[in-house]
Formats: C-alpha cells, structure tokens, sequence
C-alpha cells in the first residue's frame, strides 16, 4: 500500500468542493485496513513505538494519539468535518452542548473578566452562567437579542465576550451577526454564536465574522435522537485554549458517539431542507387556527425579522413556537391531545416533538427570568421532524381541537 493510502485522501483533495461533498468525505483518514465507512477507535490509549516516542508525543513535540480524552482517531475525524463544514480552522469536540459552552468560557475567559449573554437563550445556558460561572468571578450580563444599541451600550473595558443564540430557542429571535461582530470587535470582545437551530447547513455564523460558532450536537447533527455530544469551532488559536481544559478536565466525546455524528452529517443538507419544508407548512397553517395567538417562526413574512433571517440563512429552521389562547391549562390540554407527535424535550430529531418550555427546557428559571426571555405560559414549542406532513397537521388539529 502507497503512503497516501495508508493515511487517507490527502487534505487538498477536498480543497474548494462543494458542502455537501464536505458533509461526507472532510476529515475521513482510512487505515492500511481501507475501510470505506469510518473507523470506530474504542480505545482509551495508544502504544508508543519507544520511551522517546511516547516522551515526544506528550511534550506535543511529534504529532500522534497520546490519551483518548483530548486524541482519539474517530472524534477528530468529526472535529475535521465540522470545522470544514462552519469554515473554521479547527474544532473541538465535548461530551454535550453544554459542555462545549462551558468548555469554551473556561479557556478563554478569566475571574474578573465580563461576558454578555443575549436574553434569548436556553434554561441550562443562564443557569450556568448565574449558578456555577458567576462563582469563579466571570461577571455576566443580559441583553436583548436583537438590539444592537443595547449590546454596544452593556460593553465594559473587561468585557471579553458575547454569547448569543441566532435563531434562538424557542422564539425563534435573531440578531444580525455581521453587524454585533462589529461592535464586538470594536470593544475588544469576541463573537460566540450557538448555531444549533440552524447548523452549519442553512448558517455560518464564522464567515459573518464570529469569532466561535458551537453546537449541541444531540440536535440535528445526530439528526435522529440518539448520542449525546457538542462542539465549539473556531480559529486554531482560540481552540488551542479549548484543547488545554479538555485535556485537563476531561469533558470528552466518545468515539462511539462521534462516529454516529459523522454520519449524521453525511444526510444533513437533505434532512434540513425536508425540516424547513414541513416546518414552513405548519407555522403557515397554525397562523390561520382560530385557537392561536401568536405563532414565532422567522419563514413567516409576520415575523419582525424575516428580511434578516432571509439575508443571512439559506432557510429557516426546523422549530415553530406558538402561544394558545387559554394560558398554562391549554397549553397543557393541546399538548397531552396530540397522538403522534412526541411529548419529549429534545429536537432535532426525525420525529417531530412537542414542549412546554415554561415547565421544562425553561422551568429552572425564576418567573421574572422567564418573562425577560419572552417564555409566557401559554406557548407551545414544536420541532419539525421528517414525518407526513399530512399526519402532523391532523395531529396538531387534535390539540386545536382540546382548547
């Protein structure tokens, strides 16, 4: 076998191809056994051909696997594709989404530093920052997603980074990024942006100047309800930082779990475009039921930022949020009505799933940190699965039909 093969195609074989041609063929390295479908490497370490060796590897002097909680084959082949599929120079990956936040703002920032944290963000996001993060003296504020005056004005001399998710969960808010990482750039700050909702597929936050783009890859990286993972990408110098904590404390993806990420995202474009398509017909459609207040999907010309979302995503996402008329006990009443949809937290999955964020992915806030975040008790959020879209309307009339 030629020194080529027993490596894998040559990074440059991939320079300038399509995304989609990315999704399944960037990061793949064969071995001498040439394998066509990734390898799965289980193993927690590696054997060094001498004491020299092994010395060298763990100085990081010589390139090589050293310890499966920072190398493992399988896990970068996940991290290589995800970075050439968000254009970053190097991503790392971490045992769940949330880990890869916290990840992040344990390397790269510092007690006494300050972060801005749009409002609009998931339960466990704010409960890290104001439980666990504040402890260590990471000073942290919020701001209105949207409101780039706000951002510009809530920035400090020690302000060292704005997080934000862009569409958020579950309202579906946006901010223009290229226009915040303006203004944090400006301040000496950097960009993070949480691109789960939309994936690297309809949104590159990197390319309209963030700094860090990260995931929860459970969602629809995986695309099918079954792993648990997470990655931050950005550049090699910022991931460097990333790299250190993992190896130090140790919030690792397995390689199992990176091998069921790496197919997901072999089917990505095609099963974002089936969610949008579907999600499209029913936020259409709900707008039109007698029993809904308020429907929250950014593909809805309605929607207060419908021209942004147009101008810097490819589509609008998969997540449809709408409030019924008849507060907590309606909401409920519709949710328990439905038969085919899945009474379940997560999204990003082929079965569409129903929730009420009050109660569940928001529950853990107080009252008054609910309503700042828009998250009253009378909304309903749905994630748009591959099902008949047929079958999902009818299922959703059923609950129409309990108000």
């Amino acid at each position: 076998m030629t020194e080529e093969w027993q490596a894998g195609r040559l990074d440059s074989d991939l320079d300038g191809v399509g995304f989609d041609t990315l999704a399944v063929r960037a990061g793949q390295q064969r071995s001498p056994e040439g394998e066509h479908s990734e390898a799965i490497y289980p193993t927690s370490s590696y054997v060094f051909r001498t004491a020299a060796d092994a010395a060298a590897r763990f100085a990081g002097e010589v390139p090589g696997n050293v310890y499966s909680r920072y190398t493992n084959p399988t896990v970068r082949a996940f991290e290589e594709r995800i970075a050439a599929l968000e254009g970053a120079e190097q991503a790392v990956a971490t045992s769940s989404g949330m880990s890869a936040i916290l990840a992040m703002v344990m390397s790269l920032c510092s007690g006494g530093d300050h972060v801005l944290v749009s409002r609009s963000v998931f339960g466990s996001t704010i409960s890290l920052f104001e439980k666990y993060l504040k402890r260590f003296g990471v000073q942290v504020d919020y701001v209105p997603l949207a409101d780039l005056q706000a951002w510009s004005a809530a920035c400090k001399p020690n302000t060292k980074l704005l997080f934000v998710e862009s569409p958020s969960n579950p309202l579906a808010e946006l901010v223009d990024i290229a226009a915040l990482a303006e203004i944090a750039h400006g301040k000496g700050a950097l960009l993070a942006v949480d691109n789960c909702f939309c994936t690297p597929a309809l949104q590159q936050p990197l390319k309209l100047g963030a700094d860090l783009v990260m995931h929860s890859a459970t969602k629809y990286i995986d695309g099918q309800g079954r792993s648990m993972g997470g990655v931050v990408a950005g550049k090699a110098e910022l991931m460097k930082e990333v790299v250190g904590f993992l190896r130090t404390a140790g919030p690792t993806l397995s390689p199992f779990n990176a091998w069921i990420f790496l197919k997901g995202l072999e089917t990505l474009r095609v099963r974002m475009q089936a969610h949008c398509a579907s999600s499209q017909q029913l936020a259409e459609w709900l707008e039109q039921q007698p029993g809904i207040e308020h429907v929250y999907y950014s593909g809805l010309p309605s929607h207060p930022q419908h021209e942004l979302a147009k101008r810097q995503q490819s589509g609008f996402g998969a997540v449809v949020s709408f409030e019924v008329k008849g507060g907590k006990d309606a909401a409920w009443r519709f949710i328990d009505a439905t038969r085919v949809i899945s009474i379940t937290t997560n999204l990003g999955d082929t079965k569409t799933t129903i929730a009420h964020p009050a109660t569940t992915s928001h529950g853990r806030l107080s009252p008054a940190e609910r309503a700042s975040a828009g998250i009253r008790d009378n909304l309903i959020r749905v994630a748009v699965g591959l099902e008949d879209i047929v079958d999902l309307k009818a299922d959703l009339a059923r609950g129409l039909a309990a108000l």
